[in-house]
């Protein structure tokens, strides 16, 4: 199982940036894919989740209505599309796949990751 993502980089408060999680390898049913950040100093936060079965998502409270996550699955791909950027968005992004797990944001559920993409906003 791999994941990859990318798409981080440095944007001004109210931007864009859409992550990408390219995932390869899996044998599972069913599985969420997991986006979470740290920020320096900060314990790792859950931002939002979908379920590779039914496609349901979720997000932490933080980022809803902001953050958007899609999955196409004809490119094994998920991507987290985010709007109206905030310096406290300032992080290290990563995605992650939690297997027989319908939708999580805890990160002990998860038991792949990918390497992680920074995501920087100023003010």
């Amino acid at each position: 199982v791999q994941l990859q993502a990318s798409g981080g980089g440095l944007v001004q408060a109210g931007g864009s940036l859409r992550l990408s999680c390219a995932t390869s390898g899996f044998t599972f049913d069913d599985y969420a894919i997991g986006w979470f950040r740290q920020a320096p100093g900060k314990e790792r936060e859950g931002v939002s989740c979908i379920s590779r079965g039914d496609g349901s998502t979720s997000y932490a409270d933080s980022v809803k209505g902001r953050f958007t996550i899609v999955s196409d699955n004809a490119k094994n791909t998920v991507y987290l599309q985010m709007n109206s950027l905030k310096p406290e968005d300032t992080a290290v992004y990563y995605c992650a796949a939690a297997p027989y797990v319908r939708r999580s944001l805890s990160d002990y559920e998860y038991d792949y990751w990918g390497q992680g993409t920074q995501v920087t906003v100023s003010s």
